[in-house]
């Protein structure tokens, strides 16, 4: 072959190029080979950073935080931004041999800061403790103690006694006020009955039945006249009457009791006379020999007319001031009540 051919022997000019030619292609080799680590080592960096957090996590408990999780992304943040900053020190193959050093110094660091975070994060959930002794069932139980609430409820001795003589009294009232709804009564003297001056209803003693009903008696002052008798109490068998200035609401044979209204009261010359009648019904029982015979002339009070006004006292009616203390004339009668103190409440 001629020198012209393809193995010609080269000049030392040929030789200068091919040999800066070859360092220029191990230059861009080795800067390929830089930027392809770089780029492999910036991923890494991300991947681990991203699997250090999703570790942190799933790990670490849901309760992370705030400012842990931003810790943690300002360390993954950091650790990409090192990355990249280490890759644009140099196009020496020196940057690329840092790389691993950085991201590994890093992703420790995020994998402490994640831990950090986990452990922060767990005093923040609800404690167990802390929530039993808040509803403690034996405080409740205590504040809601039904002994407590039975004792507070129980009632007293005092209030037993007083219930109990309520039901006596309820039990042993066999007679009522017959005057209790005499507007302005005045409380007169005491004859064969006992006198007194108002006007309203007057009712029954106590359970019994009329014997007599009229307003036009010609042997008393106003004409009324109405007697019954008791069928029931301590003066059971009795006779009383109402008389004077009186107009009967009741008929003869009615059944009354302690809320029956008998007769009406009206404001007359003469006013009321109440007390005990004859057997019969006739008249004042004070007339009777057996009581001392005493009319209306007196002498006055009668010890029957004291008895009646002593038994209308125990009901709550006022005795006379002008002779209810004075000694009775004449005699009562051994069938009547000598005490009514029963019948006070």
């Amino acid at each position: 072959m001629s020198d012209t051919g393809q193995h010609r022997k080269l000049s030392e000019s040929d030789l200068a190029r091919h040999a800066a030619s070859s360092r220029h292609r191990r230059q861009y080799t080795t800067q390929t080979d830089g930027r392809k680590a770089r780029r492999t080592s910036i991923v890494v960096g991300v991947v681990t950073a991203a699997a250090a957090v999703a570790a942190a996590v799933v790990f670490g408990l849901p309760a992370l935080s705030t400012g842990t999780t931003a810790d943690t992304s300002r360390t993954a943040a950091g650790s990409v931004a090192d990355s990249l900053g280490s890759s644009i020190v140099g196009d020496t193959g020196h940057a690329v041999n840092k790389l691993p050093r950085a991201d590994t110094a890093k992703s420790s660091q995020l994998g402490k800061s994640a831990s950090a975070g986990s452990k922060a994060g767990r005093p923040a959930a609800q404690t167990p403790a802390k929530t039993s002794a808040t509803k403690s069932p034996a405080k409740a139980s205590a504040t809601k103690s039904p002994a407590k609430a039975s004792a507070t409820k129980t009632p007293s001795k005092a209030a037993t006694t007083r219930q109990a003589a309520t039901a006596h009294n309820a039990a042993t009232a066999v007679y009522l006020n017959p005057l209790r709804k005499i507007s302005g009564l005045m409380v007169e003297r005491i004859d064969m009955g006992a006198d007194f001056g108002g006007s309203g209803p007057v009712y029954a003693i106590g359970d019994g039945v009329i014997t007599n009903a009229t307003a036009d008696s010609p042997g008393w002052p106003g004409g009324g006249w109405i007697t019954y008798q008791l069928t029931d109490g301590p003066a059971k068998g009795l006779m009383v009457y109402l008389a004077e200035d009186v107009t009967p609401t009741v008929q003869v044979g009615q059944h009354v009791t302690p809320n029956t209204v008998i007769a009406n009261m009206y404001n007359g010359s003469a006013g009321i006379e109440t007390g005990w009648a004859m057997p019969d019904g006739s008249s004042a029982e004070s007339q009777l020999p057996a009581a001392g015979g005493i009319s209306g002339n007196g002498p006055f009070p009668t010890a029957v007319g004291k008895n009646f006004a002593e038994l209308l006292n125990a009901l709550g009616v006022p005795l006379s001031p002008f002779n209810g203390s004075a000694a009775p004339y004449g005699v009562l009668p051994s069938d009547y009540p000598s005490s009514y103190s029963s019948l006070k409440a």
